[in-house]
């Protein structure tokens, strides 16, 4: 008996038991899908993590961590141990070796959202996923000393426009109880989804931070600062006295690492220079306990839907004792009986495996624009690789080794058992 005729036979025997082959081909297609589903999206959220900024080659702040200088002035998450003198930026922006360089002051909210105040070159210099700009979808940059850019995710859950009037809270917290309301901002642009924690952000001057601050002692505000008035503030020239943090850009990339030496030995302040995308690396090092333990459970599922084939196979193999011994009736051997039996088991792992792997590449095909535009995660693949072949053939090596199972158990049966008739 030749290897296709054990497939042909194979491949009938399924049909005639076609209602349950199609529900553990659907088991194994949806244990492989979630499989090769958490393994892809795990890929593209770290890439899509350490592209969360690039092209930015140093980030300055107050001596901390590397981590929590990145979380605050990338992610902006916690909080800065002390600021930057607002003398040190402009020494650090002096510096023959630096490119370019973007102030960021952080400290204010609106309705649980950061606002950061920043300068124009912090549109013109940064950079995410793959060198992409930050673009606007609606309206322009500030220009007025109260104007404020909204992030996409802060437009799209505040259902804010352009010419909406808004105000700013002092502090960090979702709900402030000091509020800059005799100062109102008016939105005059509105961001393109990045993906990143750009989205989830207000901007607007450096002056404007100062603006709103004027009259304030030791974070709350004195009579005084009712006299700063909207119109009185824009005929003032308001630089501010310190910053959170520094994005730096190298005239030259071979010139960063003496550049962040440089940096952190700086005399006059205690510095951090961080290079970001090793911070970013050590800080999902972190997190990635999540990513295993996604692949642990999708790795359980998979082996769930391989036991769901050898429960099939056993348990439909009482009901084939007859055809098993006509089949040696006829002239089969024991080995075309294993080779049938696992035949069967491979061939429902292989259409399962391969019909979950079409599944998955179909659905992130139907679903990429949200995933890029909300998340960032550009990174997916967009056609099956060598990882999801080897899926494909490990789930189907596994499945032909649990075949042997039923086989032996088939040949341990003796030719008369199965034709003899019992009531």
């Amino acid at each position: 008996m030749s290897g296709f005729t054990i497939i042909r036979l194979a491949l009938r025997s399924l049909w005639a038991r076609r209602m349950t082959a199609l529900l553990t081909i659907l088991s194994i297609a949806t244990a492989v899908m979630l499989f090769a589903a958490v393994e892809s999206i795990r890929q593209g959220a770290r890439t899509s993590f350490e592209r969360t900024i690039t092209e930015t080659d140093l980030i300055v702040g107050a001596r901390s961590s590397p981590i929590n200088l990145v979380l605050y002035s990338v992610f902006q998450i916690g909080n800065p141990t002390n600021n930057v003198t607002w003398a040190t930026y402009e020494e650090i922006a002096a510096r023959p070796d630096v490119g370019w360089t973007v102030p960021i002051s952080l400290g204010d909210s609106h309705r649980g959202y950061r606002v950061v105040g920043t300068t124009d070159a912090y549109f013109a210099h940064y950079r995410y996923g793959r060198s992409q700009e930050i673009a606007l979808a609606d309206g322009v940059l500030f220009d007025d000393l109260f104007d404020v850019v909204l992030g996409a995710q802060v437009a799209r859950e505040l259902d804010y426009r352009v010419g909406t009037t808004l105000t700013l809270s002092h502090g960090l917290g979702a709900t402030s109880f000091v509020n800059h309301d005799d100062k109102p901002f008016r939105v005059t642009g509105v961001l393109a989804p990045t993906g990143t924690p750009v989205d989830r952000s207000l901007y607007v001057s450096l002056g404007a931070i100062e603006a709103i601050h004027m009259g304030w002692q030791d974070g709350t505000p004195t009579p005084m600062s009712r006299l700063a008035t909207p119109e009185r503030l824009r005929q003032m020239r308001l630089t501010p006295e310190s910053i959170t943090a520094i994005l730096v850009g190298a005239k030259s990339r071979v010139q960063t690492l003496r550049l962040q030496r440089d940096l952190n030995r700086y005399a006059s302040e205690p510095l951090q220079a961080v290079i970001p995308g090793v911070a970013l690396s050590q800080l999902w090092n972190i997190v990635s306990v999540v990513e295993r333990a996604l692949a642990a459970i999708a790795g359980f599922v998979v082996a769930v839907g391989l036991i769901g084939i050898l429960t099939s196979i056993l348990t439909s193999l009482n009901e084939r004792r007859r055809e098993m011994a006509i089949l040696r009736s006829v002239g089969a051997k024991g080995r075309h009986i294993v080779a049938l039996l696992v035949s069967e088991a491979s061939l429902l792992a292989m259409i399962g495996a391969g019909l979950g792997i079409a599944l998955l590449y179909g659905g992130l095909a139907l679903f990429r624009p949200l995933l890029e535009a909300r998340f960032n995660m550009g990174g997916i693949a967009r056609v099956p690789g060598l990882y999801d072949l080897g899926v494909i053939a490990v789930v189907t090596g596994v499945a032909a080794c649990l075949g042997l199972i039923p086989a032996l158990l088939a040949l341990r049966r003796s030719l008369a058992d199965g034709l003899s008739v019992r009531f």
